[in-house]
């Protein structure tokens, strides 16, 4: 198991950050972030750090996809510190990965459970894969900044996580079918991340500062659920495949826990689950909950779904076991009122 081996959530916490790094002598330190984030954090937390410090930035837009330069300046380094989104923290793995160093996670939008989490999802020759990186060792979620960010992404942190409650089953089929390991402790630590913030949908929708913490908290969480399990399994399952699918398939796609969270009303429909619990949670909380919602129609979905399966033949899922039809496709939508 790779688990974080410290987590801070509050307020304020460059100067904490900056403690932890003398703590461990880290001197020489790599930051990968990008424009806005760096304004809004990053270059406060260099601030804090003081002169005992040296930060070498990189922006992950120029990075594009050679990071070696990155990598060798790493090498020399102390840390590797992701200070950011969802692709800050994808290619910080992978530079702290190639590198040898530890990574420090600092956050700051709650859109994704790649937060403390050990997978990765890295572009390369143009193409986007999955696979396990490294689990960051320390994560830092500063309120102050994370709150600052649009609410869209918040909420598709909620789809993101609302999705467990599909991939949770779709790991236990896949147990059932072709006797893949199921971690039972795994399980529902990932369900009980999806299921908090459900109960906690009106909180979320008011945009109290409780809300936003459930969110985060439950993210870390997800990201510790798959560093125990050792793989995605238990937070990725047929619904993040459909939501890959729609990826590859669109030039401007929705954001990722927003792909998520509709998917997995579908995909939840299958496994016969409450799927309309789900999606009202959704409704409640201002999130993503219908094709439109994702620029998505249904001729589209259609193709994801039927494209889903071949993006992980290893990963058994509902979608696996049940090959759909237009027809069957489009009335589940119908159904679900997901168009």
């Amino acid at each position: 198991m790779e688990l974080p081996q410290y987590v801070a959530i509050g307020r304020g916490l460059e100067q904490t950050i900056a403690q932890r790094l003398s703590k461990h002598g880290y001197q020489k330190c790599v930051m990968i972030t990008s424009k806005t984030p760096f304004r809004l954090y990053g270059s406060k937390l260099i601030e804090a750090a003081g002169r005992g410090s040296a930060f070498e930035v990189f922006f992950v837009d120029e990075l594009l996809e050679e990071v070696e330069p990155c990598v060798q300046k790493a090498r020399a380094s102390d840390v590797v510190v992701g200070v950011g989104g969802g692709r800050v923290a994808d290619v910080s793995k992978v530079v702290a990965e190639l590198s040898g160093r530890p990574f420090f996670s600092v956050p700051t939008v709650a859109s994704h459970d790649g937060i403390a989490s050990p997978m990765t999802s890295y572009r390369r020759n143009g193409q986007a894969y999955s696979r396990k990186s490294v689990m960051p060792s320390e994560v830092f979620a500063d309120m102050n900044v994370i709150s600052l960010a649009p609410r869209r992404y918040l909420l598709s942190g909620c789809g993101d996580l609302l999705a467990k409650h599909s991939a949770v089953r779709d790991w236990w089929l896949g147990h059932r079918v072709t006797g893949e390991y199921y971690g039972r402790y795994a399980a529902h630590l990932a369900y009980l991340s999806a299921s908090v913030v459900m109960k906690s949908a009106r909180l979320i929708a008011d945009g109290v500062v409780e809300g936003v913490r459930t969110v985060v908290e439950a993210l870390i969480s997800a990201g510790v659920a798959m560093g125990v399990a050792g793989s995605s399994r238990p937070c990725s399952g047929s619904e993040h495949l459909i939501a890959h699918a729609l990826e590859s398939l669109m030039e401007k796609p929705a954001l990722h826990g927003e792909r998520c969270g509709v998917a997995a009303v579908f995909t939840s429909y299958l496994h016969r689950s409450n799927w309309r619990k789900l999606r009202d949670s959704l409704v409640v909380m201002g999130a993503a909950s219908k094709l439109e919602m994702i620029n998505v129609d249904a001729d589209l979905f259609v193709e994801a779904v039927k494209k889903a399966p071949e993006i992980r033949p290893d990963r058994y899922t509902i979608l696996h076991r049940r090959r759909l039809c237009r027809r069957e496709i489009v009335e589940i939508l119908q159904e679900t009122q997901l168009m």
